[in-house]
């Protein structure tokens, strides 16, 4: 994969500067790129839902923590509650979310291309080239 080797590079640079340019990547790959036209995220991929996050959600649904983690969530591998089933539940036809102001917090933060300390995430985002056009936008720039 082409991207492979650029990653392999992108690990040579110094963490600020990596830092530096994906933030200067990640606002030219939002302007660029609308998530609505492609919500492969929320088609293909379930977040991580945190304590809180089912709480909320829970709370919204009208329905306790236990029903709401019972109903929809599974623990994986990593001992992350994830959903059981893609694409998410709260999805609509119109890639939009259902329940977007109280989404999760991984949900919140997707791509994760926003942060300091990028250099951690480099295997993430070779794991979600294929899943997210931002991420490999941002890749392709820097």
């Amino acid at each position: 994969m082409k991207h492979s080797k650029k990653i392999k590079r992108l690990n040579l640079l110094p963490n600020h500067t990596l830092d530096d340019k994906f933030e200067i990547e990640h606002h030219k790959a939002f302007k660029k790129i609308d998530c609505l036209t492609c919500a492969n995220c929320c088609k293909t991929k379930g977040p991580a839902f945190t304590k809180k996050d089912i709480n909320r959600i829970a709370r919204h649904m009208e329905i306790t923590p236990p029903e709401f983690s019972d109903t929809y969530l599974e623990m994986n591998q990593d001992d992350a509650y994830v959903l059981k089933t893609t694409p998410c539940l709260f999805l609509q036809e119109n890639n939009k979310c259902s329940i977007y102001e109280i989404r999760p917090k991984a949900c919140a933060s997707y791509p994760h291309t926003n942060t300091r300390n990028v250099k951690n995430l480099l295997p993430y985002f070779k794991a979600h080239l294929t899943t997210c056009p931002i991420i490999e936008e941002i890749i392709q720039e820097i």
